[in-house]
């Protein structure tokens, strides 16, 4: 957004603001709050001996404890953001737009509305983990069933990861909505001249939702192809990896670095995102900026994104991920041209600065070098 002339505001829901020369900070209201939530959460999780309160994969009922968690959220975290929010913009005053990134929608409700009818500025709503955040899916394990209780309609324009999700959005309520789909740093994620340490490597969080292409993908290729290293990183692996290495949970600034040094990369998406036409994930854009070589799993609408055969390789089952991982092992030329191609790609259409002229474009802005967006 700051390449594209947009003098940002930012404040975050969860956790402390993070000041960067890109962008100006305000505080989170409900900072400690958040935290000792998250604390809450991690106590009970660990009081049934697990890491999460898991949810079923399909139509997850709203449990008791849900339910008391977004009245309260509704009662005491939603009035003192609107008042948050509603003080940058009597301050600020020539604020263009508001757009909500990724905030569980139901915590807000009421807040776009009142925004709107006191400033006259639109609201925009922006869903990056579509379809996983949709009420079928429950959003996962880590985070609240965010359309429990919510109301889409309030908002001006709702953006989604997804181009598959648009119609599931206006049954929700959306009065409009579009597809803006994620993408990549071409910076950040780039080819690093290191070692090859692995093999195969495929990063996640969990596999939950993906369980059996991990088995299909890693598990069996692993222990048939006895001479290749397998490597995991990540963690919240609970179904088949065969004999991949475990290693760790990397943050982001490593990740390019452990990308440039795997011979292949796997990237296995989601079922919702493989499913659901047109659900973009971080993840292939992020490996296809580094100049990986790509194996992923088959994913409804990959090629609006990547040329399947010229830019990565897609793997519908076992034999056929064994196939390509000892093809592009025999061949690190035809390997390292996958890559390429994938980067050039990105460079041409997927950056996350042609993503933010996207972005300001669907909301009507018209010149960003004088448009904060909160």
């Amino acid at each position: 957004m700051y390449e594209a002339g947009v003098d940002l505001i930012l404040t975050p829901y969860r956790g402390r603001p993070i000041a960067a020369p890109w962008w100006r900070t305000e505080p989170n209201p409900c900072q400690r709050e958040g935290e000792l939530f998250a604390g809450a959460v991690r106590l009970a999780a660990g009081l049934r001996g697990d890491t999460h309160l898991r949810r079923v994969e399909e139509n997850p009922e709203e449990s008791l404890g849900e339910r008391a968690s977004r009245e309260l959220i509704r009662r005491y975290v939603t009035p003192r953001w609107q008042r948050h929010l509603e003080r940058i913009l009597e301050r600020e005053r020539d604020v263009d737009a508001v757009v909500v990134f990724t905030v569980p929608i139901s915590h807000l409700r009421g807040i776009p509305t009142a925004i709107r009818e006191r400033f006259g500025i639109p609201v925009v709503y922006y869903d990056a983990d579509m379809p996983m955040s949709l009420p079928e899916y429950g959003g996962g394990d880590t985070g609240f069933n965010i359309y429990q209780g919510a109301d889409p309609s309030e908002y001006d324009l709702v953006l989604s990861n997804s181009e598959g999700t648009l119609d599931r959005l206006r049954e929700l309520g959306a009065t409009r909505a579009e597809a803006l789909f994620l993408g990549a740093d071409p910076g950040l994620f780039a080819p690093l001249p290191v070692k090859k340490d692995h093999d195969v490597f495929f990063y996640a969080y969990g596999d939950k939702f993906r369980r059996n292409w991990v088995g299909e993908l890693i598990g069996e290729p692993s222990r048939r192809l006895a001479d290749v290293d397998f490597a995991l990183g990540g963690t919240d692996f609970r179904g088949d990896v065969g004999r991949a290495r475990e290693l760790k949970y990397f943050p982001l600034n490593q990740l390019p670095r452990v990308i440039s040094a795997s011979r292949i990369n796997v990237n296995i998406a989601r079922r919702p995102h493989a499913e659901v036409y047109g659900s973009s994930t971080s993840r292939l854009f992020e490996l296809a900026a580094a100049g990986a070589t790509i194996v992923s799993n088959p994913y409804n609408g990959i090629e609006r994104w990547f040329e399947p055969g010229s830019e990565l390789v897609i793997a519908a089952d076992a034999d056929e991920a064994v196939e390509a991982y000892e093809a592009l092992l025999d061949d690190p030329g035809a390997a390292a041209e996958l890559g390429r191609r994938a980067r050039e790609r990105v460079l041409e259409e997927h950056t996350f600065a042609k993503r933010a002229r996207q972005l300001l474009d669907l909301v009507g802005v018209g010149s960003p070098s004088t448009a904060p967006t909160t």
